[in-house]
């Protein structure tokens, strides 16, 4: 072992302990602050209550706000998971002129227009259309905002699933939708759960449509009520947050686990050819 090795692999060491750092102290913070008699910003041990939990229920946008947040997840959720399916589907399948520079456009057109950019034009058609403080119209934009890197992502999975699995179902009296749900989206699954879980977290931390459509606080979700927790003197209410952020990771956590277990995120499907 030469003098150079050992630097570089002390620098190794070095760096992985670093990023490791970056990402786990954040994470103890939120295991443990919420438990903690006087929580700060800092890591430390704890002195061990239970109190922040009982002040934090006691708000009265608690419970409501973290139901608000899962009924605009599950909405945008499904219908961005649906609608890419089968948009995904027919892109695959259909010979379309022009196809692969429209799914190219589409992906750029929502990259590059985002939210803030469009908040303007996005508040007057929600305002005209009578869909302001409309928690299904707001789900409804925040699915169209995820909708084309859905399909995007989803083409791809579609592709690989061979046309002779099909072809063999339509010999059997197979109709196309029995094609679909029978044949290809079980090939097909592991992309689906990952779309389903990725829409459910993009919807679940999105905080300026919520802000700008959902004006009534009973109906805002947990992302936009988590602005507004300060004390009296305007400063961070650190009995609050730390147990209201646990309360917020928690259904995303679960989400993942439970997808990954049954479904898992492998990037192929699940038969062979």
């Amino acid at each position: 072992m030469s003098p150079l090795w050992i630097v570089r692999r002390i620098g190794f060491y070095v760096l992985i302990t670093v990023v490791l750092a970056f990402f786990a102290v954040p994470m103890l913070w939120l295991a443990s602050a919420p438990f903690d008699a006087k929580p700060g910003l800092g890591l430390r041990w704890p002195d061990w209550t239970l109190d922040n939990v009982a002040t934090t229920f006691e708000h009265p946008y608690t419970l409501t706000s973290l139901v608000n947040s899962l009924v605009l997840c599950v909405i945008a959720t499904v219908v961005t998971t649906v609608l890419a399916a089968l948009a995904a589907y027919a892109l695959s399948r259909v010979r379309i002129p022009g196809r692969d520079l429209l799914l190219y456009l589409l992906l750029l057109l929502s990259s590059v227009v985002t939210g803030t950019a469009a908040m303007v034009p996005i508040f007057v058609m929600m305002l005209q259309l009578g869909l302001i403080n409309s928690q299904f119209g707001t789900a409804l934009v925040i699915a169209g905002g995820m909708l084309p890197a859905a399909i995007f992502i989803l083409k791809d999975f579609m592709d690989a699933v061979p046309r002779s699995y099909e072809e063999s179902a339509r010999v059997f009296g197979a109709s196309p939708r029995q094609v679909l749900a029978h044949v290809v989206l079980p090939v097909a699954r592991p992309g689906v759960a990952t779309i389903f879980v990725w829409a459910f977290v993009n919807a679940w931390g999105n905080f300026l449509l919520p802000f700008l459509l959902l004006r009534d606080v009973g109906q805002q979700p947990a992302a936009v009520l988590l602005r507004t927790l300060y004390d009296e003197g305007g400063s961070a209410n650190l009995t609050v947050i730390p147990v209201f952020s646990l309360l917020y990771s928690i259904p995303v956590v679960v989400l993942y686990l439970f997808v990954s277990k049954r479904y898992g995120f492998r990037f192929h499907g699940g038969i062979k050819s």
